[in-house]
């Protein structure tokens, strides 16, 4: 038989989540209620940045059924992912407008919330601070007077006291100052863009309960149920064993459910009712503007060429609205600036990636971790030194594309294994979009159609320990049960694995059965469902269980066949002698053992353990940003075609393109789908997406009636998305992730195209209609 016949392996299998989801029989965490249950509503802060005079409370508790009310004089400490700054109830002053300031435990939600509309709250209000470049002032008022003293959950956090700086990270690669002296050709730009929101189908929810053995039991909408676990131990004082932590099937996340959020304010309630089951669910509008959302950024990029369009010198300022409190933001403020330069070779960088702390819903996790924003401000940039140097824009990114031998921003070495085909993504998404047809073409009817280009890259910026595990049990009639702790949020990741399982046990995906909900006592630790990791974390634990069974399966039936376990090969529910395969035992004959025919029996049930930990990656220096920090990088080409309207400036999007090297794709179905996805939210937030502050700090639109979103009918009318596949030797079947890949460039390819197609620069987002128009008209003036 062959070695490896890929069985399962790059073929469109079903989606295993897919019946259930359309039979409308799936039940979320918000979908349950038992007897007994209690209710949990907010009252928010209606200030952006105000001292804390009083609250008082006495008209709420004169509201029938209410049980409890907790407010942050009870909890007056501080949490945080990465820096703990961020008490789960404001005491002493609020940093931004609806952020939770007590919370209501009653019989029924209507009462609770009856309840915490009635908790009135005496305000001493201090001056906001309403963007990412007024905070970086030097006379800006301060956000958090203390930030130094701030507990550092992970080292490399590095806020800045008396200042709005909540981190400060640094890329010194080379001889910026020299080579920037002996550039040819320098430009420099601007950009920025507001805060936005991650818009998950399903609003965030979580239920509560301490038992009377003690355990801390947790039903939750998270990425991260052990993030959960480490939370409630580092704050809480709880002992790890004693957290349990139940995800059912998340109703999409976008990273916005990838930090612990309600979990601490669900604890709290619970612990203030004698541990009873509390339920925690957000209203649309707490989702919106309580929660956190998107980081907005302020960016400046200066980029130095030689006349060929070589890239010699860039230099990169970023500054990220990280809103009231770090929260991953800090990471994120990372992650751009370890991938500052997007995926091209710049021997000489200098980057300043700046946290900044204004009075704005705090910030989190985005799909794709500050590259689409970093690409979006590097891909314009590009566009306009190869206009001023008059290149063609697509051959001044091939000139500079990053290959195997040069090195990242962080100096990490790149290679074939590490790195996927920068050039040959360019050269197939130019040839999908048609780009030799002409870059900008005038209709009969007046309008003008135009297309733009981006290119991006990213890596996996896990933590350096970062880890997955999987368990695999066999039943009796050969069939196998996959579990780990990886979160189905809508990604299908778990069908991933079950493809994973069934080829490398060469049996049909059909008999892999996949536990759906995690459950933190049963499954083995997984560091998060984040990152675009699960496919290679996940995977690898996922085959090295597979390898643990089949040694299983060998010594079981070398026993019953009466050879050396060397002879026997596995596959299609049988365990044969490769020499002679019609000789053998079927898996479901010694799945739990076997059994002699005098009644005797061996071995026992096969359970397949796998494990895996991230390898030789690096935390990175201080002052040079030097280190590993991610396994592998994944690339890619986006390209967009629009329709602009000279007359109103209205514009409709006709073609958008992904062309992604992410290795060895393991289902081409639902990777395109992954693609198509990312690039509708991709083009949403570029187009329309984005609170509206007024000089008080207020959300103006905190409702999706008027937050503005792609809808039905404006998408393109053509997605098309194809795969470079150049095997990374150290993922799963050569797989890279790609979860992330599919936003990342196109509000870069939006942006260019649509500047194109007026001809002016659009560096501001969202690209409505009316931004267009003004940039037009300020250009004339």
């Amino acid at each position: 038989m062959l070695e490896n016949p890929w069985l399962s392996i790059g073929k469109p299998e079903q989606r295993i989540d897919a019946v259930e989801k359309a039979a409308g029989t799936v039940r979320y965490t918000a979908d349950y209620s038992v007897p007994g249950l209690l209710h949990a509503k907010l009252a928010t802060s209606t200030q952006a940045h105000a001292k804390i005079k009083a609250i008082d409370v006495s008209e709420a508790w004169k509201v029938p059924g209410v049980r409890a009310i907790v407010t942050g004089k009870m909890f007056p400490y501080h949490i945080g992912p990465i820096l703990a700054d961020r008490p789960p109830l404001a005491f002493e002053k609020v940093r931004y407008y609806g952020e939770p300031l007590a919370i209501v435990v009653a019989d029924q939600e209507y009462m609770a919330k009856q309840a915490a509309q009635l908790i009135h709250v005496k305000y001493e209000p201090l001056p906001v601070v309403n963007s990412a470049r007024e905070a970086f002032q030097t006379d800006a008022p301060l956000i958090h007077e203390n930030s130094g003293k701030y507990m550092k959950i992970i080292s490399n956090v590095y806020p800045v006291q008396g200042t709005n700086i909540g981190s400060h990270i640094k890329i010194r690669k080379g001889d910026f100052i020299t080579a920037w002296e002996n550039c040819d050709i320098k430009i420099k730009q601007t950009f920025s863009f507001n805060l936005s929101d991650h818009a998950a189908l399903e609003p965030r929810c979580t239920r509560v309960e301490i038992n009377p053995a003690g355990k801390v039991v947790v039903h939750s909408t998270t990425q991260s149920p052990f993030t959960i676990k480490k939370v409630l131990n580092q704050f809480f004082n709880i002992d790890v064993g004693n957290i349990i932590v139940h995800v059912p099937l998340i109703g999409g996340a976008f990273g916005g459910k990838g930090t612990v959020q309600l979990e601490p304010l669900a604890y709290l309630a619970s612990k203030a009712v004698g541990g009873r089951m509390v339920k925690l669910e957000f209203t649309r509008e707490e989702d919106l503007i309580t929660a956190p959302g998107h980081i907005g950024l302020e960016a400046t990029i200066a980029l130095g060429a030689n006349k060929a369009g070589k890239l010699m010198a860039g230099q990169y300022t970023y500054l990220i609205d990280s809103g009231a409190y770090t929260d991953q933001a800090a990471g994120i403020t990372r992650a751009m600036a370890l991938d500052c330069t997007g995926p091209y070779d710049i021997p000489n960088v200098w980057c300043d990636s700046y946290c900044m702390y204004t009075n704005h819903p705090y910030a989190t996790s985005f799909r794709g971790y500050a590259h689409p924003e970093l690409t979006f401000a590097v891909e314009r940039t590009m566009d306009k030194l190869a206009h001023k140097l008059k290149l063609d824009p697509v051959e001044l990114r091939k000139i500079n594309a990053i290959k195997p031998g040069n090195s990242s921003p962080t100096s990490a070495v790149l290679n074939a294994n590490n790195l996927g085909d920068v050039e040959k993504c360019i050269d197939q998404a130019k040839k999908l979009i048609d780009w030799d047809q002409g870059e900008r073409l005038e209709t009969a009817d007046g309008k003008v159609k135009a297309k733009g280009i981006s290119t991006f890259w990213k890596t996996s910026t896990t933590a350096t320990n970062a880890q997955s595990g999987a368990v695999l049990k066999f039943e009796a009639d050969g069939s196998v049960n996959l579990n780990c702790a990886a979160i189905e949020l809508g990604q299908g990741s778990k069908t991933i694995l079950a493809q994973m399982v069934a080829e490398r046990l060469k049996m049909d995906i059909k008999k892999v059965h996949v536990t759906m909900e995690v459950n933190t006592q049963s499954d083995p630790h997984q560091w998060r469902t984040v990152a675009s990791s699960t496919t290679f974390l996940a995977g690898r634990a996922v085959m090295n269980a597979c390898d643990d069974a089949i040694s299983q399966l060998k010594r079981t039936a070398s026993i019953a066949l009466q050879c050396s376990m060397e002879d026997l090969e596995v596959g299609g529910g049988r365990v044969y002698l490769k020499p002679s395969p019609e000789y053998g035992v079927k898996i479901q004959d010694i799945a739990l053992g076997y059994k002699y025919p005098n009644g005797h029996a061996v071995e026992g049930q096969v359970v397949g353990h796998g494990r895996y930990i991230q390898r030789h990656l690096t935390p990175m220096d201080k002052d040079t940003g030097f280190g590993k920090p991610g396994p592998w990088w994944s690339v890619g080409t986006q390209a967009v075609e629009v329709e602009w309207d000279p007359a109103d400036c209205s514009y409709k999007i006709l073609k958008a393109v992904t062309v992604l090297d992410g290795g060895k794709i393991i289902n081409p179905m639902t990777a395109t789908q992954q693609m198509r996805g990312g690039m509708y939210l991709g083009l949403s937030f570029a187009s329309q997406e984005g609170f509206i502050f007024d000089q008080n700090g207020t959300v103006l639109n905190p409702q999706l009636r008027t937050y503005q979103m792609v809808r039905f009918g404006e998408q393109p009318a053509e997605y098309i998305v194809d795969f470079i596949e150049t095997p990374a030797a150290d993922g799963p079947f050569g797989a890279r992730g790609i979860g992330e890949y599919g936003v990342i460039g196109m509000a870069g390819a939006l942006a260019n195209a649509l500047s194109t197609a007026a001809q002016v620069e659009l560096n501001h987002l969202p690209l409505l209609p009316e931004l267009i128009w003004k940039t037009r008209k300020e250009s004339q003036a």
